[in-house]
């Protein structure tokens, strides 16, 4: 009797298994929460000619920007679920949005499904010169003097530098005025002409202006340093412990996506990611390939969550 059951069963798995190994049979649209240009698009189209390559399908970009990625991961979530529609997501579409918009068209942990953690990439804490601080504790002790006198500046309210601030206050004990502005471009102005005390911007951004001496640069803001910067020391060994405030991007999937194509997705990726070109690409701007598994990422996910959690509501922060 069993035996009959257990053969009953075997018909339902052979279309998935046969689908994973056809698949894709058409184009995969690959949407991207941000403008042509920059470091996330320029990911998405690097795994996106490779994947084209490897699958013998056109891999569609779709730049979805808007809502600091709320459009792209509304798209993604109500996308079928078979494998054809995915994301790369940032930390802002899938992480801290879920803190700072009251209301959000999707839950990242209830709706994804967790491909793999593609890439990091450091911010790192630019002050301007005329500020007298030349380390990072120096910048503590100095501001400790002085609560609520020293700004910082950021692309806006809610966005990575400001967070990265915001999360240097609570760890750092110390009080910031935030300046936010309507994009990184006049921020770093204002920053190189002393209006502004210090910032959080790319490395990419920021590194023209540290090797001409307008800013000074005091660490970066991940768990390690970056090649792209590498005589910069992290926040953590400047005195900071627990700090790390990496941008990063993952690919998720709608959550209903069968786990063999996830699993599919997830070694083609991974692989792409570990190709030398690729990752010297990536290093010019700060970035650092990475490739995880699904399961990694989707506990990275969880703590990315938790932890701006904590930094939002301590810092009363809202962007709706």
């Amino acid at each position: 009797m069993f035996k009959n059951i257990y053969l009953c069963f075997i018909p339902l798995l052979w279309p998935t298994a046969a689908a994973a190994q056809s698949y894709p049979t058409r184009p995969i649209r690959l949407l991207v929460p941000t403008t042509p240009g920059g470091s996330v698009d320029g990911l998405a189209r690097a795994i996106g000619t490779k994947l084209s390559d490897k699958f013998g399908q056109q891999v569609v970009i779709d730049n979805r920007a808007g809502a600091g990625g709320v459009i792209a991961g509304e798209l993604t979530a109500k996308a079928p679920p078979d494998g054809y529609t995915i994301m790369l997501g940032t930390v802002a579409a899938l992480a801290s949005n879920v803190s700072l918009k009251k209301s959000l068209p999707y839950d990242p942990l209830r709706d994804f499904a967790p491909i793999t953690l593609a890439a990091t990439q450091n911010l790192i804490l630019i002050v301007t010169p005329a500020l007298p601080a030349k380390s990072v504790k120096e910048l503590i002790a100095l501001a400790k003097t002085k609560p609520g006198q020293i700004t910082f500046a950021s692309a806006g309210s809610g966005a990575g530098g400001h967070l990265s601030g915001e999360l240097f206050k609570l760890l750092a004990g110390i009080d910031l005025l935030h300046i936010p502005y309507k994009g990184m471009a006049p921020a770093m102005v204002d920053v190189i002409s002393g209006q502004v005390s210090l910032s959080f911007p790319s490395i990419a951004t920021a590194l023209p202006q540290i090797k001409s001496g307008k800013v000074r640069a005091l660490a970066v803001t991940g768990a390690k340093r970056s090649q792209a910067a590498s005589d910069v020391i992290t926040m953590q060994e400047a005195g900071v412990p627990g700090y790390e405030s990496a941008t990063w991007y993952g690919a998720v999937a709608p959550i209903a996506t069968p786990r063999t194509l996830i699993a599919r997705l997830n070694g083609e990726i991974v692989t792409i990611l570990k190709q030398p070109e690729l990752r010297d690409r990536l290093a010019a701007d700060g970035s650092e390939p990475l490739g995880s598994t699904s399961d990694e990422f989707g506990r990275h996910l969880k703590a990315e969550i938790e932890k701006w959690a904590k930094v939002v509501k301590a810092a009363g922060i809202g962007v709706d």
